[in-house]
């Protein structure tokens, strides 16, 4: 099964989470951020993965996938 676009934007979100820090979370702004960006956010809250529905923190089930998603990133840009 491929990404679909919605996979896409929820992974390129979760991509922005800073691993080193459980205290750094994300804020995304509903007027400020692309509409794609807010329903992301939206869909990994109602998976269990952010803490709040416009960012937050990542839960535990949130950090690891968003471990995953890094590393995935990480091998697909390195030459």
């Amino acid at each position: 099964m491929p990404f679909s676009s919605h996979h896409i934007d929820e992974l390129n979100l979760l991509a922005m989470f800073d691993l080193s820090s459980a205290q750094e979370g994300l804020k995304v702004h509903q007027h400020s951020a692309a509409p794609e960006m807010v329903a992301a956010a939206e869909r990994l809250h109602s998976k269990g993965l952010i803490t709040q529905k416009d960012g937050g923190y990542l839960t535990s089930l949130g950090s690891e996938t968003a471990e995953h998603a890094q590393r995935v990133l990480s091998v697909l840009t390195s030459q």
